[in-house]
């Protein structure tokens, strides 16, 4: 038991050192970006362990490394993840349905398993599950290596441009994320259209990017964004809208008629 009150305390203090500044970068998207992101860099990166990616579904899916297993955005009822690792990290982008369902987060929260959630994510759970949980905002980051898990996870802004979208995704609710894991820097964009913050990203190895309208980007910005920042592997996710799939084969090809050596990868999400 003290053993485990020593690591949260440690824990509490990485995020409240990373907290203070988020105030201050808040003020400014552009600068808070290239403070994450710039300056973050991963010094190892000949791990032998391969990244496991698993969809589970639209937003929702699994990365497992070694030992840290992430759940990113798990919805869809508990049953879905009897079969699966517990998790060690639970990643919680936004409010909407398809990135949050509290009894499906009830289902799978362990004594152990350490959430990452928007504030607006963490008013709608009850007291009883915050324990462990780590509430932030765009440009905070959470250091699992002091826990001795090899993970850092940075939180970045996700949100609507168009106009007539605005409502869907406002600026500051929701959290997009870098993390760094197994040697790897990995982003997972949330629901955002093509934003600064997006095309600012550097050393991206690993990237899923959501297309789909009225809520999120067309095909088109998806690649163009990615034309930008360059990651090596891209995964496009999230692409189920009103009227249906967006095209991710263009998506494909858009990408890759100006820059082969992004390499697009599709799963099966649906």
């Amino acid at each position: 038991m003290q053993v485990r009150k020593s690591i949260l305390i440690i824990l509490l203090l990485t995020i409240y050192s990373t907290g203070c500044k988020t105030d201050k970068k808040e003020t400014d998207s552009s600068n808070t970006d290239k403070n994450i992101i710039d300056s973050t860099k991963i010094a190892v990166k000949n791990h032998l362990s391969e990244i496991k990616i698993k969809p589970i579904n639209h937003a929702s899916f699994i990365l497992e490394y070694e030992d840290i297993v992430v759940y990113v955005d798990p919805v869809g009822g508990a049953e879905i993840y009897e079969n699966e690792k517990e998790p060690n990290v639970i990643l919680i982008t936004d409010i909407h349905g398809d990135h949050f369902d509290l009894e499906t987060f009830e289902g799978i929260m362990t004594d152990t398993a350490q959430p990452i959630v928007p504030t607006d994510v963490a008013i709608k759970i009850p007291d009883q599950f915050h324990y462990n949980m780590f509430v932030v905002r765009n440009g905070a980051t959470v250091d699992y290596t002091k826990a001795g898990l090899d993970v850092v996870v940075h939180s970045i802004p996700m949100y609507n441009l168009r106009e007539d979208a605005l409502q869907y995704h406002p600026k500051g609710r929701g959290n997009g994320y870098v993390l760094e894991l197994g040697g790897k820097r990995i982003y997972i964009s949330g629901d955002t259209e093509d934003i600064p913050e997006m095309r600012n990203l550097k050393d991206i190895d690993i990237a899923f990017v959501c297309m789909n309208l009225p809520y999120t980007m067309t095909v088109e910005s998806a690649a163009s964004a990615v034309l930008d920042f360059k990651p090596k592997q891209v995964y496009p996710y999230h692409y189920r809208g009103t009227e249906g799939f967006s095209d991710v084969n263009k998506f494909k090809s858009l990408v890759n008629q100006d820059n082969k050596d992004i390499e697009v990868i599709q799963l099966d999400w649906y």
